[in-house]
Formats: C-alpha cells, sequence, structure tokens
C-alpha cells in the first residue's frame, strides 16, 4: 500500500495540472466511480492491488489540480492522506479509543468515534464526533444513498480545539464509504460554510469518467485558508 500511495503522491499533482483530460491511476489500480461535486471538485475513486483487502482510494482535483490523496479501510476508516497544498501527511495512530465503522452506523444509525493521528510535520491531533443516520434516503444522479448528520471536534494533544465542523453527508452501503454534504466549519477566526454535495455519478465507459476537469461551482472565489490546507482529515 505505501509504495503504491506515495507514487501517486508523486506522478499525479503535475499529471493533472498540465493539462490532460483523463486522469492517470498508478500501476495495479482499478477506478470504479468519478463523482463531479458542487464545489468545483471531480473524484476518482479506485482500489489498488497491493492494497489490504476492503482500502480504498481517493484522489480529489480542482482548477488548480490535485487538492487531496486519501486512503480508508473496509470499515471506511480513515488510514492516511496527504494535501498537495499544505505539504502535510496525515497518519491514523494505533490503538483508537473507538474506531470510526461504517457497519456500525449503518447497522445501529449511530457511530461515535475518538483516534489520533500524527500530520507530518505539525504533530498529533485528536478527532471525537459521531455520524448519525437521519432516516432520509437521497437519490442522487440515480444513485441512492443515506443521508447523515454528523459532529466532530479536532483538539490538539494539550485539549486546545483547532477547528470543528457539523452539518450533514450522505453514506453508501454498497460501496461502504462516505460523499460529501453541506455543514459548517467553525475555526479560531471565525466559521465557514460548504457545499460539497456529489452532483454526477460516472461509471466506467461514461463520457466524463475519471476527468481531471471539474464542472460545478467553478469560478467560485476560494478562501484563503480552507480546511483542506490546514488540516488533511476529511470525512471520506
Amino acid at each position: 500500500m505505501r509504495v503504491v500511495f506515495l507514487a501517486f503522491i508523486a506522478a499525479s499533482p503535475a499529471a493533472a495540472q498540465t493539462g490532460p483530460a483523463t486522469f492517470s491511476l498508478p500501476v495495479g489500480c482499478t477506478a470504479y466511480l468519478t463523482t463531479q461535486n458542487a464545489n468545483c471538485e471531480v473524484e476518482h475513486h479506485f482500489i489498488c492491488e497491493s492494497d489490504p483487502a476492503g482500502y480504498q482510494q481517493r484522489a480529489s482535483l480542482d482548477e488548480r489540480g490535485m487538492t487531496f490523496l486519501a486512503v480508508i479501510d473496509a470499515e471506511a476508516q480513515w488510514i492516511k492522506s496527504y494535501s498537495p497544498a499544505s505539504g502535510i501527511n496525515e497518519r491514523l495512530l494505533p490503538d483508537a479509543a473507538d474506531p470510526a465503522s461504517v457497519s456500525e452506523l449503518i447497522t445501529t444509525g449511530v457511530d461515535h468515534y475518538d483516534f489520533y493521528s500524527d500530520r507530518d510535520p505539525i504533530g498529533p491531533v485528536h478527532y471525537v464526533g459521531a455520524d448519525r443516520l437521519t432516516g432520509r434516503e437521497v437519490t442522487i444522479d440515480g444513485v441512492t444513498l443515506l443521508e447523515t448528520s454528523y459532529e466532530i471536534t479536532a483538539s490538539a494533544p494539550d485539549g486546545t480545539i483547532e477547528w470543528s465542523a457539523r452539518g450533514s453527508e450522505y453514506v453508501s452501503p454498497d460501496w461502504q464509504r462516505f460523499f460529501g454534504g453541506t455543514g459548517v466549519r467553525s475555526f479560531s477566526h471565525g466559521e465557514e460554510s460548504y457545499d460539497e454535495r456529489p452532483i454526477e455519478f460516472i461509471f466506467p465507459g461514461e463520457p466524463g469518467f475519471l476527468s481531471t476537469r471539474p464542472k460545478h461551482g467553478c469560478g467560485v472565489a476560494i478562501s484563503s485558508a480552507p480546511l483542506s490546507e490546514e488540516t488533511t482529515y476529511d470525512h471520506l
């Protein structure tokens, strides 16, 4: 897994920014889905032969190129990620007090989580939060998803809150993963609302599959300090 992910980081951002219309996957990886999202990002979801069973990877691109690379496990538990804009690599630390579990969410309607990660070069951060099913099914571009509500807080080891967020997202029982939604992120300098909902689901063989060019919500001014540049954590 480590070899594939690092090769992907090294090769893909430059390729995305120099203009090819089709995203190039690392060797041994197969994409199963592209989404065009409301926030001027296009995302590619794929699996790699060298990863453990159930692992999935995701690459996000905006008009400028690569914005986020991430890996989740079979429980949609975030494993590691990389933000090219900030240069931050982030990895889940072992022995979580309460690991995230998409199976628990789907089975019981709620999943609490409590874990630490290590951010290179910043240091550790403590995440505490919960996902809850709202009871609503939402169909987007022919794909049926379960709506969730969530809250999360990120704190330094001394307990100082770095940021928090609340809002709604979507979860797919079929793919065992989350998709973005809408909400508010709170920082020391104030609050920022966001809309990261998927607008289109594009499958292999369909026009736009593995496109490097986002389509929706583009041209809107980008915040000078978005969450993705302050921390590489994403609900994934």
